[in-house]
């Protein structure tokens, strides 16, 4: 028997470390949508702003109008009114009320705003944009009238006492443009995360440099001070570039320079971003080219976007159609006038204007050809 045998040595067992991640979001929006529900969507066009680009770009593409009087005596005085009328705090006109409107339709899916009046010199004082996540609507007396309550921040509301100066529009169901998409936007904000946090470890280039030091007595015996040593030259080197200084890095040895993450490759967004980012073009109705989206599409494809976002742009006049005829007969009303105002809407852009002029030019021709056969016949 063996006393003074080897014992084996035992392997080491293996240990794991687990590393943190920080799993918080910049831009986190919550899953659901109640009770802050104007908050939500305000922070969803701050966190993606290709939604908000979308929406201002409908607002500018709604185009301009020219409000028509029934009675052409009025009409002058009518257009001073409209094109200086004070809105809010820092905007004039009747176009500025009409943007900031269609601005908080399309964002809360409801707008709401007040004629303010002037009750000494018995006019209209100026137009006012409401804060529509402070008002209650509820049913009147009959089913087409409409009670307006004002929410206090302490929860408390009272009735509003003139509610014929109060001008309102809802969508349909009175939902909003961005319904449904926090969930795909925060989905969305993860993912550019992800690639911040990727780039922050591979795209910032880090060097791993080891030396090996020989078999020879030397080498092992001052190991330490060498690495030492590298290591401060490889920093020296380093830090020089900041400065403009290229140094070389000279060593004598077995010494191996490598990248960090070099064999390593970055994932491939482009399909789950453009998967996202179609749900939301869907959803804001607006043809990708126009917010600097390179889609591949054909001629005839980009012509039928953009008769579709005619239709979604002629939805939005027949809503704000009613409210600047509100605000104009109100002001016909306020100097005495009987008369009534219509809305006359200018075409939404300059190849409407274009196939226009083609058009009479060939309805021209046409007429002037059926003229000169009529003059060689007689």
């Amino acid at each position: 028997m063996k006393f003074f045998q080897k014992k084996k040595s035992s392997g080491s067992t293996p240990e794991l470390i687990g590393t943190q991640r920080s799993c918080c979001e910049k831009f986190a929006l919550p899953a659901t949508v109640q009770p802050f529900e104007k908050e939500l969507y305000d922070r969803l066009r701050c966190a993606v702003p290709i939604i908000d680009a979308a929406i201002m770009k409908m607002i500018r593409l709604t185009g301009g109008f020219h409000v028509i009087c029934s009675d052409e005596s009025c009409q002058q005085e009518l257009d001073s009114f409209l094109a200086n009328v004070p809105v809010g705090l820092t905007g004039r006109s009747i176009g500025c009320f009409a943007d900031n409107f269609l601005d908080s339709l399309l964002t809360y899916g409801s707008a709401a705003g007040e004629i303010v009046p002037d009750s000494e010199e018995r006019r209209i004082a100026g137009l006012w944009n409401g804060d529509v996540s402070r008002i209650r609507i509820t049913a009147g007396a009959d089913p087409f009238s409409r009670s307006y309550n004002i929410v206090a921040p302490d929860g408390s509301s009272h009735k509003i006492a003139h509610p014929e100066r109060i001008l309102y529009a809802a969508l349909t169901g009175g939902n909003s443009l961005l319904r449904g998409l926090p969930s795909l936007s925060g989905i969305l904000m993860r993912i550019y995360e992800c690639i911040g946090q990727n780039f922050d470890r591979a795209g910032n280039v880090r060097y791993a440099v080891t030396y090996k030091p020989t078999g020879q007595a030397g080498d092992v015996m001052f190991s330490r001070e060498r690495a030492q040593q590298i290591a401060r030259e490889w920093a020296d080197g380093m830090n020089s570039a900041k400065y403009g200084q290229v140094k070389d890095f000279v060593a004598v040895g077995d010494v191996d320079i490598k990248v960090i993450g070099a064999e390593n490759q970055l994932f491939d967004t482009n399909v789950p971003v453009r998967q996202i980012l179609e749900q939301l073009i869907a959803k804001l109705s607006i043809p990708p080219f126009l917010l600097g989206l390179s889609w591949s599409s054909t001629e005839r494809m980009s012509s039928q976007q953009a008769d579709i976002l005619t239709s979604e742009l002629e939805y939005y006049r027949r809503l704000l159609t009613p409210v600047i005829c509100d605000v104009g007969n109100s002001f016909l009303a306020s100097i005495g006038s009987e008369a009534s105002c219509s809305v006359e809407w200018d075409n939404i852009n300059l190849q409407d204007e274009t196939a226009l002029a083609e058009a009479r030019l060939k309805n021209a021709q046409a007429r002037e050809i059926e003229l000169r056969l009529e003059n060689n016949e007689n």
